[in-house]
């Protein structure tokens, strides 16, 4: 990629709203090694491309002077505001955090350590002027976590059909988009997955990743792939049969009923035709018939907790 000489084309495209109608959300935690790095080149990046969007600064619990550090740097600095989670909650928490304070119509998620360059930040509002709900960053360059991204990455392009190849990187989105979305801990991963089953469209940029300049990686844990498979199967299943629960319950629970039958008219048979008792098939016959009849009231239940659900979401779309 051609680095300067491309970005500073890209900047003349942009109309004056774009550049001053977004959120620069930066989540940081213990990331003091890398702050003044990271403040000078935003500022440099803000200068050039001519940026006046406002900066979200979220110091989500840090043992160290982040905060008090990047306070100290931006003081005279009035487009970066540096807000403070009391204890470390996650990045998830900390976009939500940035999401209830942004005063802006577009969003752009931005890491603290760096890897990711400032300059990438008019190529994001581009796409979005252009009119992508959600623009996703490609990482092209050496990654340390290759295998975790890579596994992570594949099978939630093989689960969830999503038309990106990454997406745990730099992003860019309307705000608008997290007003009816709730987000769990961790699910900042599924923010694109859920958006766009929602009928969002996505678009994808490749953006070059530096190595860390200073400080630890927080996500260095080849372990970290077993929640992130578990919330994987969560979101799976909201999408698959949130609105619909009756399909898994309903389905399962009948099936469970039919076997039950089958099994029984067999006892029956070795019992009085061939005269031949086989008590575990009666205990089979109830666990079945037992275990089909609780799923299918699970399924009922279920249904009516789906139509409140959808009543609700609808009444607070009419409030917005």
């Amino acid at each position: 990629m051609d680095g300067q000489a491309s970005e500073t084309i890209l900047v003349t495209d942009l109309t004056e709203d774009s550049r001053k109608n977004f959120t620069l959300v930066i989540p940081a935690y213990n990331e003091s090694p890398v702050m003044t790095d990271l403040i000078a080149e935003l500022r440099t990046s803000f200068t050039r491309h001519q940026l006046t969007g406002e900066i979200i600064l979220i110091d989500d619990g840090s043992t160290d002077d982040t905060r008090q550090l990047a306070r100290t740097l931006t003081d005279d600095w009035p487009l970066v505001r540096v807000l403070h989670h009391r204890k470390n909650l996650g990045k998830t928490e900390a976009i939500i955090t940035a999401f209830q304070a942004s005063t802006r119509d577009n969003m752009i998620i931005f890491d603290a350590d760096l890897q990711h360059s400032p300059e990438e930040i008019p190529r994001f509002l581009r796409e979005l002027q252009k009119g992508s709900d959600i623009v996703t960053g490609m990482k092209i360059g050496d990654y340390q976590k290759p295998f975790v991204s890579t596994m992570y990455n594949w099978l939630s392009k093989k689960i969830f059909r999503v038309p990106v190849s990454d997406l745990n990187s730099m992003k860019a989105f309307k705000t608008r988009i997290l007003s009816g979305m709730h987000l769990r801990h961790d699910w900042h991963r599924f923010f694109v997955v859920l958006a766009y089953h929602r009928g969002y469209s996505v678009s994808e940029i490749p953006i070059r990743l530096f190595p860390r300049k200073a400080g630890v990686s927080k996500y260095s844990s080849p372990l970290r792939i077993v929640p992130a498979i578990i919330d994987m199967m969560s979101v799976w299943f909201l999408l698959l049969f949130s609105r619909k629960p009756l399909i898994l319950f309903g389905f399962t629970g009948m099936l469970m009923i039919i076997l039950g039958i089958f099994v029984g008219v067999l006892a029956f048979y070795f019992r009085f035709a061939l005269d031949t008792g086989f008590r575990p098939l009666l205990y089979l016959v109830m666990l079945l018939e037992t275990v089909g009849f609780l799923m299918l009231g699970f399924g009922l239940i279920a249904e009516m907790i789906a139509q409140v659900r959808e009543e609700f979401h609808e009444s607070r779309r009419q409030q917005l």
